[in-house]
């Protein structure tokens, strides 16, 4: 671990800006439990949260002791944000002996049953101690050469992916989970992996507006309760940096033109698309002028720490970004009010792979596929 920051000015001061930081970054970590470097590093920076994915899970009881054991290392009055990427089909990091979920491209294709699916899949994602999902994916599968996308989506036809999407968040949020629209202003159409490289979409913003917009706006209006950024330039709104350090994508198409005010998450600091990129002070300084709330650093301790410190140093370094930092944490703030202060009772363990839910899953594949 690095040194820690030092004083620079009066103590409390420096305890208020490195509180701020902590709460604007959420980690992830290598492991399935929490280990003694682990510990030290959430003590250090207090993070807004965690997010866990396949390598932190082993089955469903360990995942709910971990979660239980990753909100007691944070301050009660900041509880954790507690997240997975829990799409179904390829992406879904809890899988049997909890429910295997359906492709949502699938799911898009059965009618009716998006709202089942989403209540049943939060049930599970509760049980095991989550309170936000990097879901639903709202980009629309227009470029069938993609290699992220895909299936993923709801479908090619933005207004029936802006359907599914509201479905999907409404249920989520009526059963207690947070979700989270992704990959904003949409991922669709790139033909590159933004894990591994850094796709532009050549796209006139008429045609941003008539298709990957739309389920946004839908999911806005809806009261979506996060939105993630993608890591793709888009040169009709700034031809520089992607949308996730972008202040003419974030800050104004985002809040300024769709009027979403809610928080925003970057997507993962350790894609290839940003990682290396730029220093990462400044995509943390270039993030908060867009108005990314809550930038997430997925496994890298030494990238955490590294982001940690550039917050701080945010602050000491320019008065400004006061107001910013102040914003992003009353938007925070706000999620966990709507969110966290009357919470449903948390299901038990054995409604994993409940046999309505996998009812669920059968008939979607029955409806789409013919599966008997």
């Amino acid at each position: 671990m690095r040194e820690r920051v030092t004083a620079t000015g009066e103590a409390t001061r420096l305890a208020d800006r490195k509180r701020r930081a902590g709460q604007r970054l959420m980690i992830g970590f290598a492991g399935p439990s929490v280990d003694e470097d682990l510990r030290k590093l959430v003590a250090e920076i207090q993070p807004a949260g965690f997010v866990l994915f396949g390598r932190n899970i082993e089955e469903p009881a360990q995942v709910r002791e971990l979660n239980r054991e990753l909100r007691s290392l944070l301050d009660p009055q900041h509880p954790g944000l507690i997240a997975v990427d829990q799409e179904g089909g390829r992406v879904q990091r809890v899988r049997a002996p909890a429910t295997v979920w359906p492709t949502m491209r699938d799911v898009g294709h059965s009618d009716s049953l998006t709202a089942k699916i989403s209540t049943a899949m939060a049930v599970e994602l509760r049980a095991m101690g989550f309170n936000l999902n990097f879901a639903p994916v709202a980009d629309v599968d227009s470029n069938p050469d993609n290699p992220v996308i895909g299936d993923r989506s709801f479908g090619r036809d933005p207004m029936k992916v802006a359907e599914h999407v509201v479905d999907f968040l409404q249920a989520h949020q009526q059963a207690g989970v947070i979700a989270c629209a992704k990959h904003f202003p949409g991922h669709g159409d790139t033909h590159l992996d933004s894990h591994l490289s850094l796709p532009t979409v050549e796209l006139d913003i008429p045609d941003l507006e008539h298709r990957e917009l739309v389920p946004f706006k839908a999911a806005i209006a809806a009261g979506v309760g996060a939105v993630m950024t993608a890591h793709i330039v888009f040169p009709c709104w700034d031809e520089e940096v992607p949308a996730t350090l972008s202040p003419r994508i974030i800050r104004d198409v985002l809040r300024g033109q769709l009027g979403y005010q809610g928080v925003v998450f970057s997507d993962d600091l350790e894609m290839k698309a940003v990682h290396g990129r730029w220093p990462i002070a400044e995509s943390a300084r270039r993030m908060t002028e867009a108005t990314v709330d809550i930038l997430l650093c997925c496994k890298e301790p030494t990238l955490q720490l590294e982001a940690f410190e550039a917050l701080v140093r945010l602050q000491e370094d320019d008065a400004a970004m006061d107001r910013a930092f102040k914003d992003s944490l009353g938007r925070v703030h706000s999620l966990r009010e709507r969110f966290f202060l009357r919470p449903p009772p948390q299901p038990p363990l054995a409604d994993l792979a409940h046999p309505e839910h996998l009812a669920l899953a059968d008939e979607v594949t029955r409806r789409v596929h013919g599966a008997s």
